[in-house]
């Protein structure tokens, strides 16, 4: 493979790869009003978004926004459906293939077979690897501050061309990340965004090519912008996160969050919705507290018939299926268990049909 990306732009852009594109950001979305006004005129809507890219007359439309408050709140700006085609196109013709194969291996946010349960997995293997050859050990775990808020787009373009020379490919980068007007710089990239996740990864590969390149830490996972390091030594940690702090700054200007921290191996480290340990993992307390307040809630919805069950099921299995990779069976069964709306007759073939085949059987057995 060739070191850059060149003579690919025009290769690839054709009506079939936006068709693709248009298949796969209309998943889940099939009866949305924007998707279905614009499947009607589907062949002509491909065509003109095709010849707009390539007569470089293509402009992104307007954002809207809307906030959304867990696990924590966020401002999440999302642009219109044809805008989101050429994102998906964009990702899987020029990013997927030729930058993500650039990654380390243990970056696991956003990528095809990575995630946080792989994450979570590979950081406890550490652990276990790290004592069973040293001994006792420190932790370093850090995230960065308001991460997707201060990501500086001509920084970010900068390491766009490290990988890109395609002039044409290069220019709708750009435009990309800047926008419909780049004299207007401001800092950061919009969290919604499919692009968003990438360049947000791609920036911070040059914090794992440091970490792994240049300071030889071996025993390093990275989940977006939370990452934790294993040290033999506290002094270790604190020469460590001190030269990482000055990369960031000089380098991405990043800071460091007030929570990064160091500790003893023997605490556990919290990272992507568990406590992890050498020896075993627990949910983390806001989980924990988060599922019993929704019971509350759909209990209370209930009693008063107002509990939307598809919804609730749906929730409650996700949790369920989160919360199966710790050490928390006992915690499933009294969730479970304090939910009234399980525990109805009639709930009984909804139940059947959207959960696992365990929670089919909890409600069984409780019959």
């Amino acid at each position: 493979m060739s070191k850059t990306i060149k003579n690919v732009f025009y290769q690839n852009l054709t009506f079939d790869k936006l068709l693709a594109a248009h298949l796969r950001a209309r998943q889940h979305k099939t009866y949305k009003n924007e998707v279905i006004s614009f499947e009607l005129n589907l062949e002509n809507n491909l065509t003109n978004l095709l010849n707009q890219i390539k007569n470089h007359t293509y402009h992104l439309g307007n954002y809207y926004c809307f906030t959304v408050y867990e696990p924590k709140e966020r401002l999440i700006k999302a642009l219109p459906y044809r805008d989101r085609i050429v994102h998906q196109w964009y990702v899987e013709e020029f990013i997927k293939p030729y930058i993500v194969p650039k990654f380390i291996f243990h970056t696991y946010a956003c990528l095809k077979d990575k995630g946080t349960h792989k994450a979570v997995e590979q950081v406890q293997k550490n652990m276990q690897i790290f004592k069973r050859n040293c001994g006792d050990f420190w932790i370093l775990k850090c995230d960065i501050k308001k991460f997707f808020n201060n990501i500086n787009p001509s920084i970010l373009f900068n390491i766009m061309k490290k990988y890109i020379t395609d002039q044409d490919l290069l220019y709708f980068t750009h435009l990309l990340i800047f926008g419909n007007n780049p004299s207007d710089i401001s800092i950061g990239i919009p969290i919604g965004n499919y692009t968003s996740q990438f360049f947000a990864n791609i920036y911070l590969n040059e914090l794992d090519q440091y970490i792994k390149r240049v300071l030889h830490i071996k025993y390093y996972v990275r989940y977006m912008d939370d990452f934790i390091l294993l040290l033999k030594t506290k002094k270790e940690c604190i020469e460590i996160k001190k030269q990482i702090s000055s990369f960031l700054e000089k380098s991405l200007e990043l800071e460091l969050n007030d929570k990064s921290r160091y500790y003893p191996y023997k605490m556990g480290v919290n990272f992507c919705g568990y406590r992890i340990f050498t020896t075993h993992r627990l949910l983390r307390t806001s989980s924990k507290t988060r599922i019993k307040n929704k019971v509350k809630i759909w209990n209370k919805q209930y009693q008063k018939n107002q509990l939307n069950l598809s919804q609730a099921i749906q929730s409650i299995n996700s949790w369920l299926g989160h919360s199966s990779h710790c050490n928390c069976y006992q915690l499933q069964q009294r969730v479970l268990k304090s939910c009234d709306f399980l525990l109805q007759n009639r709930t009984y073939q909804e139940i059947e049909q959207h959960f696992l085949s365990d929670i089919s059987l909890f409600y069984q057995e409780m019959q």
